[in-house]
């Protein structure tokens, strides 16, 4: 099978180290010939250091075995970052370089080391479990946040302590308890508020709680906790944009309006208080036919952007890094799950959406092959930028995290 193929390949990832060793006998350096070697010697040493310095677009990597399933744009390659990481979701980076992965059907919340930043991991550490639904990661100031469904807890000082994680502290239980749509993504955002939100408990319907369907926001202790933002039916990924610090996020389209209908969506809150349609309206302007009667689609605010239907565009990324090309910077790339009722199945991928100040320009495929043959083995749920501005992908159908680098050589 093409899954038992891959997990072959995986498994025969070697990795690699580069080295500069320099031998100096000081005997060899008495006449002026000598020294002139040694000049020429330094020299070509310290333009060595150089290409091998902190200057992010130069580094060059080992050369891993790609994916070959994969499909990338010209200069891009995907390698195997870290495997074994069982239904690996949502990503996030320690001060000291922990990638932190939660889980929903595993319970796990897992801590991946890779000691020699040779981007890939040495070490896969189950650092919590038995827990429900820990989708959401969040780290803040050395704690690592947790997410399960109804509840928010801080490991402190977690990095300290990998290998015995201290108990949690609890940070909130303010959440409801329904499954449905009860998995959270969490971030910090530019204001060191904590944002959660909280999907609706069914695939269509208009809730008395006013906190369903939401996106919420508390302060890292979990007080002041305050609705953000209205009318979302499930977002599992946003960001912050890089230059005026406003919220975009992903949306997920209600079900059962056909292969077709209604689209995800690409949205932007540039403050609070927004409505964004839910149940009442979807996409841009796509009246829902249950709830569509009592009110106009006009009250509301549209997406930037219109994605696939049924796609199940998860995590995303505004992408600030040195590594990939100029046109990349300030784009978002998406994570796209997959569809799973739809007749002909789409998504199993990550999507590319140009921007023109707060408007899209394009909406097209980054990277694809996760399906093959309308069979998919892998589905993508979360992207991450990386410090040497390649980035990661989160694939909880494989267990695996992926690394994607560029070079124009």
């Amino acid at each position: 099978m093409l899954q038992d193929v891959i997990l072959d390949a995986q498994k025969r990832q070697n990795k690699h180290r580069y080295a500069f060793p320099v031998y100096i006998n000081k005997q060899r350096f008495r006449t002026m010939k000598h020294l002139k070697d040694l000049a020429l010697l330094l020299f070509i040493f310290i333009a060595t250091l150089a290409c091998t310095s902190s200057d992010k677009t130069e580094t060059a990597l080992p050369d891993y075995e790609t994916v070959p399933e994969i499909n990338l744009p010209d200069g891009f390659k995907i390698h195997v970052y870290a495997d074994d990481v069982d239904n690996a979701r949502s990503m996030v980076l320690g001060d000291k370089g922990t990638l932190f992965v939660g889980s929903r059907t595993a319970g796990n919340v897992y801590a991946i080391i890779d000691k020699d930043q040779d981007y890939q991991a040495d070490q896969v550490i189950v650092i919590a479990n038995n827990l429900n639904q820990p989708n959401g990661v969040a780290f803040l100031n050395g704690d690592l946040y947790v997410a399960e469904i109804s509840k928010i807890w801080k490991f402190e000082n977690i990095e300290d302590h990998l290998n015995s994680p201290p108990d949690p502290v609890l940070v909130s239980d303010n959440f409801p308890t329904d499954g449905h749509h009860g998995w959270k993504y969490i971030a910090f955002g530019p204001d060191g508020k904590l944002y959660v939100p909280v999907g609706a408990p069914c695939n269509i319907c208009l809730s008395d709680d006013e906190i369903y369907a939401s996106i919420t926001r508390m302060n890292p202790d979990g007080s002041n906790h305050e609705i953000f933002a209205h009318g979302i039916r499930n977002t599992v990924g946003f960001d912050w944009h890089p230059e005026d610090g406003t919220l975009w996020f992903t949306d997920n389209g209600r079900d059962w309006m056909g292969d077709d209908l209604p689209p995800d969506e690409l949205n932007r809150a540039p403050e609070a208080g927004m409505h964004f349609g839910y149940p009442f309206c979807h996409g841009s302007g796509i009246s829902d036919p249950e709830f569509g009667d009592q009110r106009n689609c006009d009250e509301f605010n549209l997406p930037v952007q219109d994605l696939g239907p049924h796609v199940a565009a998860l995590g995303m990324l505004f992408y600030t890094g040195d590594m990939f090309p100029d046109e990349y910077r300030n784009s978002i790339l998406i994570a796209e799950h997959g569809s799973w009722n739809r007749s002909k199945p789409i998504g199993y991928r990550l999507t590319r959406v140009e921007l023109d100040g707060n408007s899209a320009t394009s909406y097209e495929t980054f990277a694809d092959g996760w399906m093959q043959n309308g069979s998919p083995w892998g589905r993508p749920v979360d992207v991450i930028q990386m410090p040497n501005g390649s980035i990661l992908v989160s694939d909880d159908a494989s267990g695996t995290i992926y690394n994607i680098t560029y070079s124009n050589d």
